[in-house]
């Protein structure tokens, strides 16, 4: 039986409300700058309320670009410039839906281990049944903490 249900569909739910994250793209030369740019603050102004130099500023400007800089630096560039750093991790799927699609696909890895079994003993598992069998290998046999596992 899988477990959380409720509270994957509550995290899904809100995480929902972050799509399309195409909204979110990081600009080109990255946010401090766009950011410092549309507010007309120059590097050393805005070096001078992160307590650093200019060139600092530069430096922390191309590691945001190049995706390198460190969160807790992005934070206080964030606050120097009045602003709110929000972090998240959304998912390409639902939650919901990656937890079905790998439980579906641990049952059928199982199952196909089971039917190969099964034919050579003449027992072959029928199309219609299979459906059934996954079903009820997720239910019966699967926890979510086993799902993230790799054989």
């Amino acid at each position: 039986m899988l477990i959380n249900p409720r509270a994957r569909a509550r995290l899904d739910e809100r995480l929902g409300t972050l799509k399309p994250i195409g909204r979110y793209a990081v600009p080109h030369k990255g946010w401090i700058r766009a950011l410092r740019d549309a507010l007309g603050m120059s590097g050393r102004q805005l070096g001078k309320r992160m307590g650093i130099t200019a060139q600092s500023v530069a430096e922390l400007e191309r590691s945001e670009a190049l995706g390198t800089i460190r969160l807790q630096t992005l934070r206080r560039a964030a606050e120097a410039l009045d602003c709110t750093l929000v972090y998240a991790l959304i998912p390409n799927t639902s939650l919901a839906g990656a937890v079905e699609a790998r439980a579906r696909k641990l049952a059928q890895r199982e199952l196909s281990r089971v039917s190969q079994s099964m034919a050579l003993e003449d027992q072959a598992v029928h199309d219609a049944d299979i459906e059934q069998r996954i079903r009820t290998y997720i239910e019966q046999a699967l926890r979510d903490r086993d799902l993230w596992d790799e054989p």
